[in-house]
């Protein structure tokens, strides 16, 4: 419900009932290293005062530090030195990764939106763009005040607003207006695709050799499943990368039975453009497509 986004880290999805939790961490998890790093700074810098004394042109060690008492609790050799500056590097960086991650997610919880909901409010204004429609796209779950919005997320109880389904709207929206635009794009998803033929078979392997080099290379990284092509079946595509091209691979459904769809990435070697024909040239109905 209320889906953000899957995360590998934490081996879940974040949505409603664990998108505050989830941002409390992006924020926690750069405090704790702000932390270690400070931790690891000051030791590094008490050890090597304590070492050594620095010259305009030499560095030579310190020996009274080896008669002092009592001795170091732990040992600090060079293995010692070389672990922290390591352990110095990773709570920087992420701080860095991790905080960013946290500005992003803030950004868009005061809009009150998910990832994907921006997601779709970008491509409906490109859609709206691409058309030169005479339209305006209104996210209809922003409550008009930062506060308001934040407070959608987080409470003092833990609990998040609402049951999960449906939630407060703006005044001349309703509950199924992403729902709507969603179909508007699928519908202009058909439109923009291209027919493609296959021209040689490909195995559907993750990361093919016998493709070329910048095909193996440039492997799609995703879960997104690999097709297998057989010559002289069609493709219809809908995104595409430089050496690989995504999309639906066309069914004759009275040999195909109980499959509705196949879809997933393939090589753009093994497939040649087609010529363009009616379906592919028309726009949805009540739209006009100007370039």
């Amino acid at each position: 419900m209320k889906m953000d986004h899957h995360c590998p880290w934490i081996n879940n999805c974040c949505g409603y009932q664990n998108h505050a939790s989830f941002t409390l961490f992006l924020l926690l998890a750069p405090l704790g290293c702000i932390h270690a790093a400070f931790i690891f700074v000051m030791t590094m810098y008490t050890q090597l005062y304590n070492r050594l004394s620095f010259g305009w042109n030499t560095v030579k060690i310190d020996m009274s530090a080896a008669q002092r008492d009592p001795l170091p609790v732990i040992p600090f050799g060079l293995a010692a030195f070389a672990a922290t500056l390591f352990a110095l590097g990773l709570a920087l960086g992420t701080t860095i990764a991790v905080g960013m991650l946290f500005f992003i997610q803030m950004k868009i919880i005061l809009r009150n939106k998910t990832s994907i909901e921006s997601w779709i409010e970008e491509k409906a204004k490109d859609r709206i763009q691409y058309y030169q429609l005479d339209e305006t796209f209104v996210f209809p779950y922003d409550m008009g005040s930062k506060w308001k919005n934040f407070q959608q997320v987080f409470t003092w109880s833990g609990i998040p607003e609402g049951d999960g389904l449906e939630w407060p709207i703006k005044e001349g929206c309703h509950q199924y207006n992403l729902t709507i635009e969603q179909l508007k794009q699928k519908a202009d998803k058909r439109v923009r695709s291209v027919r493609y033929k296959v021209v040689e078979d490909y195995s559907g392997a993750c990361c093919p050799l016998t493709k070329g080099i910048k095909t193996f290379f440039t492997s799609p990284c995703t879960e997104e499943p690999r097709i297998r092509l057989q010559k002289g079946e069609f493709i219809l595509a809908t995104r595409g990368l430089r050496y690989w091209l995504y999309g639906d691979k066309i069914l004759d459904d009275s040999i195909i039975e109980g499959v509705s769809r196949i879809r997933g990435w393939f090589p753009r070697n093994c497939v040649e453009k087609c010529p363009c024909d009616a379906e592919t040239d028309q726009a949805p109905e009540g739209e006009k497509k100007n370039r």
